[in-house]
């Protein structure tokens, strides 16, 4: 929650935060909350895996555009994680229903 090893601080000297605390917790709550609760739900096989799995993808975009107009490209990893989002949305608008 203070940040990872060499990601510098002065990463968020635009941001409303001063330190990793509150992104990092938003990130932990929303994005890995969504993301955990949809991979229950998916290999559970309920109804409502496609939607669960749609919001989580979603959820992690809007995390990644909000990171990108705050801090800017910084690393691999934002358009290597858009590039994961972006297959879940397709996935569930294509594949066929449980």
């Amino acid at each position: 929650m203070t940040g990872a090893k060499n990601v510098p601080i002065q990463w968020l000297k635009t941001s409303p935060s001063h330190s990793y605390f509150i992104p990092s917790l938003i990130l932990f709550m929303c994005v890995g909350g969504s993301a955990l609760i949809a991979a229950v739900i998916v290999f559970r096989r309920h109804r409502m895996a496609r939607e669960a799995a749609f919001v989580c993808g979603v959820v992690t975009l809007v995390w990644l555009i909000v990171q990108i107009a705050i801090i800017g490209y910084v690393s691999w990893m934002q358009p290597t994680t858009a590039a994961v989002a972006i297959i879940i949305l397709v996935l569930t608008l294509n594949l066929p229903s449980p």
